[in-house]
């Protein structure tokens, strides 16, 4: 059992930079990959970034070069550091974490970006 938490999520302005953090707790050492996702209205849940639990990242074409996503293992958190952000990273972001059986998902945590 895995349990995953975030937080960090609010209002920010056009251009502005949030963190995003996801503690995990429980049978950690089970995750193998732990990522972002987020949910726009209307718009189907789709994949941020992920990271590997030998340090492997990917990310959304449409975040590259602006997000980064990390984990501190001494924490058991991840974070996502959103830069440059846009009024279309408006949704509601989820930590996600894998094992062999099956997928873990925080309650998400809301971002807006509007001036």
């Amino acid at each position: 059992q895995v349990q995953l938490v975030e937080s960090g999520g609010g209002l920010v302005q056009p251009g502005g930079s949030l963190r995003l953090s996801c503690a995990a707790s429980g049978n950690i050492f089970s995750l193998n990959t732990m990522g972002w996702y987020r949910q726009a209205p209307g718009k189907q849940r789709e994949l941020v970034a992920l990271i590997t639990s030998i340090g492997s990242t990917n990310y959304a074409d449409s975040v590259k070069g602006r997000f980064t996503i990390s984990r501190n293992n001494a924490k058991n958190t991840m974070y996502l550091q959103m830069n440059s952000l846009k009024p279309e990273d408006t949704a509601v972001y989820y930590c996600n974490g894998r094992t062999l059986y099956h997928d873990y998902w925080g309650q998400g945590t809301r971002v807006t970006v509007s001036s």
